[in-house]
C-alpha cells in the first residue's frame, strides 16, 4: 500500500478580487495534484500560470476561494499551524539580513519556529550546504550561490518533510545551479520531499522524477518524467556524408523519407521503434555514399512544454 501523499490538493481555487478598473483575476481553476512523499517534483508553467499563487496559499501567505489542501496530513483549514510548519519554503527573492552571521540567522530562524536549543541542527545545516567555513562571517560578504544556500538552510531549520523552491535558481549562473541542486538531491536522498519551480526545464528533466505542468491555472498534466518524455515519440536521424550529396537525391532515400540539410546532411524524422534506422543505413550504404558522421535528436521537455502550454487557437468568430 502506498504511503499517503506528501501534498494532496483538490479543487483549489483562487479569484484576485479585482482593482480599479481591471476585472477579477481567475488564478486557479480547480487545481488537483498530489505530490508523493519523497518524490523530487517540478511544477512548471509559464508566467501567469498559477505557481506561485498555488505555492503562496501552501505557505499561508495568500487566501485560497475554494477547495482542500492537505500538508502532510494536515489539513490547512483545520490545523494551519502544524500544515505550514510541514514545510520549508526557499523563495525567489534573498531575504536575508546582510549584518547577521550564517550561524546568527540559523539560531534566530529555528528560535522563530520554537526549536529548543538544544534540538537545533545549525553546525549540521551549514555542513549540508557547504557553508560551515562561512559559518561566523557577516552575510554580506558571502556570494550569490553561497545565499542561496543559506537560503536552503533557512528553510530546513525546523526539520520540515517538504521543502519547495520557488525559482529558487533565477539569476544564478551555471556552477553555482549545480551546487544548490547536489545540495537539493542530499536533502531528498535524506528522505526529503522536494517541490520546485523553475523556468530552466532542462533542470526539471535532470533532477526530477515527476513532473506537472500548468496553464491558465489548470493542470493540463501530472505524471512521471518517462511517461512525459513518450508523449513525444519523434526521433530525428542526421547523416552526414564524406562527399557532397547528388542532385537529385536517390530515390531509396527519398521513399524513406530524406531531406536534405546542407550540402552533406541527410535528415530523416522517425518514431522511436518503427525500424526506420537500419533501412535508411542500408539504403546509404547501397547508393555507395560513405558515413562521416551520424547524430540522433529527440523530444525533450521543452517540445513536451511548448505543446502543453500553447494557446489553442481560437475558431471562427460567429457573424
Amino acid at each position: 500500500m502506498l504511503p499517503p501523499p506528501a501534498i494532496s490538493i483538490r479543487g483549489l481555487e483562487k479569484t484576485y478580487r479585482r482593482h480599479g478598473t481591471g476585472p477579477a483575476k481567475h488564478a486557479l481553476k480547480g487545481i488537483d495534484l498530489d505530490i508523493p512523499q519523497g518524490s523530487l517534483f517540478a511544477l512548471l508553467g509559464p508566467n501567469g500560470a498559477g505557481k506561485s499563487t498555488l505555492i503562496n496559499i501552501m505557505a499561508g501567505l495568500v487566501l485560497k476561494s475554494a477547495g482542500q489542501v492537505t500538508i502532510w496530513g494536515s489539513d490547512l483549514d483545520t490545523d494551519p499551524r502544524r500544515a505550514r510548519a510541514s514545510i520549508g519554503i526557499v523563495p525567489q527573492e534573498l531575504n536575508i539580513d546582510a549584518f547577521f552571521t550564517p550561524r546568527a540567522l540559523l539560531d534566530l530562524q529555528a528560535g522563530l519556529y520554537g526549536v529548543p536549543k538544544a534540538a537545533r541542527r545549525t553546525d549540521a545545516l551549514l555542513e549540508t550546504v557547504g557553508l560551515t567555513d562561512k559559518a561566523n562571517s557577516y552575510a554580506r560578504t558571502l556570494s550569490g550561490g553561497m545565499r542561496r544556500r543559506l537560503m536552503v538552510a533557512k528553510a530546513m531549520v525546523h526539520s520540515p518533510p517538504i521543502l519547495v523552491l520557488d525559482e529558487s535558481t533565477a539569476g544564478v549562473d551555471i556552477e553555482l545551479r549545480q551546487q544548490l541542486w547536489a545540495n537539493v538531491r542530499d536533502l531528498n536522498r535524506q528522505g526529503v520531499t522536494v517541490l520546485l519551480t523553475t523556468h530552466y526545464l532542462q533542470e526539471a528533466e535532470e533532477l526530477c522524477d515527476r513532473i506537472a505542468i500548468i496553464a491558465d491555472g489548470k493542470v493540463r498534466v501530472n505524471d512521471t518524467k518517462e511517461a512525459l518524455l513518450a508523449r513525444l515519440d519523434g526521433k530525428e536521424l542526421y547523416i552526414t556524408l564524406a562527399a557532397p550529396l547528388p542532385v537529385p537525391l536517390p530515390p531509396e532515400l527519398i521513399s524513406l523519407g530524406a531531406q536534405q540539410v546542407g550540402g552533406e546532411t541527410l535528415l530523416f524524422r522517425h518514431r522511436r521503434l518503427d525500424g526506420l534506422v537500419p533501412r535508411v543505413l542500408a539504403a546509404v550504404a547501397d547508393a555507395g555514399f560513405v558515413i562521416a558522421d551520424l547524430r540522433t535528436a529527440e523530444a525533450d521537455l521543452e517540445d513536451v512544454f511548448l505543446q502543453l502550454t500553447r494557446p489553442i487557437a481560437a475558431g471562427p468568430q460567429a457573424a
